[in-house]
């Protein structure tokens, strides 16, 4: 009985007005998401199956999407890495030590979020164009880097490189220096106290800051359209691939490619979504 009674004293009275309110609310939130996420999803996977699977499946069979497909994979290949040991050594850096230009480095690794990417691509052309400072010293070297892979890889690393060391600053500034410090105390060395100690304490907010990182890095559009040239099988990747199938009214091919890259987000959510709950258990 007093189990009974305990149980019914922990249940919270609700008034009615509140969950009317609390009920259109919820409602609200679900059809702004639908509108605005599940609605144009649904458009592009219809557009894509608009003339079969056949059709669908042809699309994919073009050597210039196949190229944008190989250089959008090459480019996470590449950045994802860097970005990733970057963030690692930025975040135990600016969490761990006190140093001068501490603020200085926060403010820069905030920089890709205040500046637009088509503003960071034009710098790159500023830089590393035919008439760009740096410009004339490449072309007689014979290096491209503007309207060639190079580019889209920097441009791309620009835009991509807050990603993990936003994630994991908070995260490590959290858990403070206790546990390395009593570890260097007991003749571990900094690599080791890394690998034992930091690591398995960050390793899930590293997974989801590589996450968000790799997803940028598929999709990003702006930087990357400055610095390619749009070069067809050359330097487009798929976010350019499907404008220019758009542009020549191959519906179905652009919508097809486009489909490519919302089945990403779509694994980039449910990634995200575990790693959050495996997070969640774990400190619960």
């Amino acid at each position: 009985m007093a189990g009974g009674a305990s149980r019914y004293e922990k249940r919270q009275y609700v008034a009615p007005a509140v969950r009317v309110g609390r009920a259109a609310l919820i409602a609200i939130a679900i059809a702004f998401l639908g509108l605005l996420l599940l609605a144009p999803l649904a458009a592009v996977l219809g557009q894509a199956f608009a003339e079969g699977l056949g059709m669908f499946l042809e699309s994919f069979r073009n050597p210039d999407t196949i190229a944008a497909i190989k250089l959008t994979l090459l480019t996470a290949a590449i950045v994802v890495p860097v970005n990733t040991l970057f963030g690692i050594a930025a975040a135990w850096a600016i969490a761990k030590f006190e140093f001068k230009g501490k603020s200085l480095l926060i403010t820069l690794i905030d920089l890709p979020f205040a500046i637009s990417p088509v503003i960071a691509g034009l710098v790159f052309v500023m830089l590393f164009g035919a008439h760009g400072w740096w410009g004339q010293w490449l072309q007689d070297n014979d290096i491209q880097i503007i309207f060639a892979v190079p580019g889209i890889v920097m441009a791309t690393m620009f835009v991509t490189f807050p990603y993990v060391a936003r994630e994991l600053i908070p995260l490590m500034q959290q858990q403070g220096s206790e546990e390395e410090e009593a570890a260097i105390t007991l003749g571990a060395s900094a690599w080791i106290t890394f690998l034992r100690v930091t690591l398995p304490k960050i390793r899930w907010g590293l997974l989801y800051g590589v996450i968000l990182c790799n997803a940028r890095a598929m999709g990003e559009f702006g930087a990357v359209s400055v610095v390619s040239g749009h070069i067809r099988g050359l330097t487009t990747t798929m976010p350019l691939q499907v404008e220019i199938l758009y542009n020549e009214y191959l519906f179905v091919s652009a919508f097809a490619v486009a489909s490519m890259l919302a089945v990403l987000a779509i694994v980039t959510l449910v990634i995200k979504t575990f790693v959050e709950w495996r997070a969640d258990r774990r400190t619960g």
